[in-house]
């Protein structure tokens, strides 16, 4: 289910548009923000990001939403995005677009209300990031693992069981991480799974599904997803390097400080 073998990136975006997009707000953001520094892009992080003082004190409720598309830096954008490609297509294609943003702004959502109602309101207390609404993915992963093994085969559940104790655990060992936004973000997908699981289908229905070409002819090839460029025990270990190097970079948001 996460590894990628779409042919190129149009592919990717053609099979994937809500995770694309996400990705592209992410990239655009952080350069409009970080790299060009443009003043009223600075304007737009600082009207942006999630801030219990001024949603306490100002009545700024929008920040609840708007800190899941900013992020601190780079690397916390590129990290963020790179889980987004490994573990949110397959979602999207087995929910929908609708219920897929559903449960990505939800679960994030979630998380930004717990560290409003448990997190400091100080001033300097600012937090961004999309790892809230990506640990929901998890959950709803998890609550697949557990009680929908109908939709989930049982080698993508070891790797989802592992990779979520690991960020879970690692949220309280790693400093500078929101935690209240990675524990309740993860609560809120498993919350919502069971309402945007509810019409499902298996990740073996969907993926051999036709897909519209350029040529407006509807072409698939049953064997795409099992073509092997490399060895198996090749691929496994690049999978699984690829998955470490994530969980310890890229699932653990940082916090930022006006």
């Amino acid at each position: 289910m996460f590894i990628r073998t779409e042919r190129s990136i149009k592919e990717f975006m053609q099979y994937y548009p809500v995770v694309s997009t996400l990705i592209i707000i992410h990239l655009s953001l952080w350069l409009l923000i970080d790299f060009l520094q443009l003043p009223l892009a600075s304007l737009l992080y600082q009207w942006g990001a999630g801030s219990n003082f001024y949603i306490l004190n100002e009545g700024e409720y929008w920040r609840l939403i708007t800190p899941i598309f900013l992020h601190g830096g780079l690397m916390h954008t590129l990290f963020n995005s790179f889980a987004l490609v490994l573990f949110g297509p397959a979602l999207e294609q087995m929910l929908g677009k609708v219920k897929f943003i559903a449960a990505y702004l939800g679960a994030g959502l979630a998380g930004n209300i717990a560290t409003l109602l448990l997190g400091p309101s100080s001033f300097y207390y600012v937090h961004v990031g999309a790892s809230g609404a990506i640990f929901g993915l998890f959950g709803i992963y998890i609550y697949m693992t557990l009680l929908r093994k109908d939709l989930i085969d049982q080698s993508s559940s070891q790797v989802v069981m592992t990779i979520s104790i690991i960020g879970l655990v690692m949220t309280f060992l790693r400093p500078g991480i929101n935690i209240y936004a990675h524990i309740f973000g993860f609560i809120g997908g498993l919350l919502l799974a069971p309402i945007v699981l509810n019409k499902a289908q298996p990740f073996s229905v969907w993926r051999n599904r036709p897909v519209r070409r350029n040529d407006d002819t509807i072409q698939f090839d049953p064997n795409r997803w099992r073509k092997k460029r490399f060895s198996p025990k090749l691929k496994k270990n690049l999978f699984w390097i690829i998955l470490g190097i994530l969980v310890l970079l890229g699932l653990l948001g940082r916090l930022n400080i006006w």
